[in-house]
């Protein structure tokens, strides 16, 4: 079965123009012509423009995607081969751009007065504000909320790698005591604990102890941040808000 031009130009989503240059430069030359003298396309045609418009899709030129899908050498699988490996390649980098564009997204909406370049090379793939949108709307109207965008739109770049090292070194220190046994209401858990509160209230917002037991509760209570403290050292999640917690009670 042989399709017309026009017809092979609806399945692939090109234009007759183009299959009349590729014809033109043997890219893709049909395999059988009608007795008016018309192009017409069988099946092997077709799985060759399928290849050609892969190739054009990733950007190759016409004369290299010629070289490629005439090289002897070179069979339908190690086509696949090939296609599979710059897909792959192409998704992960798609996958870095967007990463990068979501950072830079939610950098702008904390305020955070950095170059592109300066926030990815701070933040990396990972968002420096991932529940952005829901923090807006659930505590935007709130002095700390504004409290937090006016600091945040003040910082450097040096300021925010050492706010993200410290608030590290924080969270690697309780999961140390936890990995230890102590208690979460031991000196040393409340003392991290403390330090925590006083974390939030230098770079973030003037941090009360009711505030501050109300973000241990968070921890637990939303499967989102669980999952964040979780990943540091299993059940650190708990093991905060119960210091946090033992902390205001220790100092009220």
């Amino acid at each position: 079965m042989s399709h017309s031009v026009g017809q092979v130009a609806g399945f692939a989503g090109v234009t007759v123009r183009t299959l009349h240059h590729y014809d033109e430069i043997g890219l893709l030359v049909p395999g059988e012509r009608s007795h008016a003298g018309h192009r017409r396309y069988g099946d092997a045609d077709l799985d060759r423009l399928q290849q050609i418009l892969f190739y054009r899709e990733l950007g190759f030129p016409l004369d290299e995607v010629a070289a490629l899908l005439d090289d002897p050498d070179t069979n339908p699988r190690e086509h696949l081969r090939r296609q599979h490996e710059l897909l792959t390649a192409r998704i992960t980098k798609l996958q870095e751009m967007a990463a990068a564009v979501e950072t830079a997204m939610e950098a702008k909406k904390m305020g955070i007065n950095l170059t592109p370049e300066e926030k990815f090379e701070v933040f990396g793939d990972h968002d420096p504000d991932q529940y952005a949108e829901e923090v807006e709307r659930r505590w935007g109207d709130t002095d700390a909320y504004r409290q937090s965008q006016r600091r945040a739109a003040s910082y450097t770049k040096e300021d925010w790698q050492r706010i993200n090292d410290e608030f590290t070194a924080l969270h690697a220190r309780m999961g140390d005591l936890l990995a230890r046994g102590l208690p979460a209401d031991s000196a040393e858990a409340m003392d991290t604990a403390e330090e925590h509160r006083r974390f939030i209230s230098r770079f973030h917002y003037d941090c009360s102890y009711e505030t501050h037991t109300c973000l241990g509760e968070m921890y637990v209570a939303d499967q989102r941040f669980t999952a964040t403290y979780e990943a540091i050292r299993p059940g650190l999640a708990g093991y905060m808000r119960d210091a946090m917690l033992a902390n205001a009670a220790r100092n009220s």
